[in-house]
């Protein structure tokens, strides 16, 4: 936990990215402190959370951690993960600092958003790819209220990404996404490649309509 009297945005940024790598092994908590006073009475601290873990990772990661080693697929998304970040690290650099693949079903990538969401990819349930912007905060809110602003300009996100969407709001989750998908199995070695190549397609696609809206939408 760091306490500090004020956090810029370098920071934040910076506790995210630790936020992201750890997954469920550790947490990084932002608070700002202050001091207010009401009326005469004696100066009191009051604290303000500034950057927080996304507790759908440690839920995700600790869920597809023992669906794997169950599965016996953890060497094979190890496997697939491996080549994703190889291919991202030489063609979409910005995308992330993560060079160790991980033996669970997704993978989080850092997004505009901060302490709101991440973009994510992973093996959905019943044999799908999954590309996503995954919205998730502590305040579910915060979550709504964004979600809500992406949806009123959805033809816009749309016709800029170049198909349908799927807008799902997670209330059970206090989280909502916005989604596509494709058939894909981590299974199926031999088409790991055409895989890689999709989802890269759809993040691709994902991040400019996002960018295209973002201007006017919370932060």
């Amino acid at each position: 936990m760091w306490m500090a009297t004020s956090f810029r945005e370098e920071h934040r940024q910076a506790l995210d990215y630790l936020n992201d790598l750890a997954g469920e092994g550790a947490r990084f908590f932002g608070i700002e402190i202050t001091v207010v006073r009401i009326g005469e009475s004696e100066p009191a601290p009051l604290f303000r959370l500034r950057a927080q873990p996304n507790d759908w990772h440690a839920q995700v990661s600790a869920v597809a951690r023992t669906t794997s080693q169950q599965a016996g697929k953890g060497p094979l998304y190890q496997k697939f993960w491996e080549q994703f970040l190889r291919e991202v690290t030489s063609s979409r650099p910005r995308w992330t600092r993560a060079t160790k693949p991980q033996s669970s079903n997704w993978l989080s990538l850092p997004c505009p958003f901060k302490g709101y969401s991440y973009y994510a990819v992973s093996f959905a349930q019943r044999g799908k790819l999954r590309s996503e912007l995954y919205l998730d905060a502590a305040e579910p809110e915060a979550v709504d209220h964004l979600y809500q602003s992406l949806l009123a300009v959805k033809p816009q996100i749309e016709a800029v990404y170049g198909r349908p969407l799927s807008w799902e709001a997670l209330p059970e989750r206090r989280a909502s996404r916005i989604a596509d998908y494709s058939v894909g199995s981590v299974t199926n070695q031999d088409s790991y490649t055409d895989y890689v190549h999709w989802l890269i397609d759809a993040q691709d696609r994902l991040r400019k309509a996002i960018d295209t809206v973002r201007p006017g939408l919370p932060t």
